[in-house]
């Protein structure tokens, strides 16, 4: 039997970041700060098309999972990408659906 290359701790984090990921929603949000850099929680949700409410949801999550970071400025908080790996998993994504 072949030794596993991912410590079990990895194993947890790369299960809880995919379960995070695994949402229509949070596959496009992901997608759209790849492709803007980062993005208030307004400009997300008008992007999706969903309610500010449920946006602000989603992020959190993401974020919860230290799969996105965040910055004040003034009023806003802009979100983004914490991880170009995550572009990664992304383009897996694509290429393969």
């Amino acid at each position: 039997m072949t030794k596993n290359r991912f410590s079990s701790e990895q194993l947890d984090r790369a299960a809880n970041i995919l379960k995070a990921i695994a949402h229509p929603m949070r596959i496009s949000i992901l997608n759209y700060l790849e492709e803007k850099g980062s993005l208030t929680v307004t400009e997300i949700h008008k992007l999706l098309g969903i309610e500010q409410s449920t946006t602000s949801h989603h992020l959190s999550i993401l974020k919860d999972k230290g799969i996105l970071g965040s910055k004040r400025d003034g009023k806003n908080t802009y979100y983004f990408l914490k991880y170009e790996n995550i572009n990664q998993i992304l383009d897996c994504i694509s290429k393969n659906t």
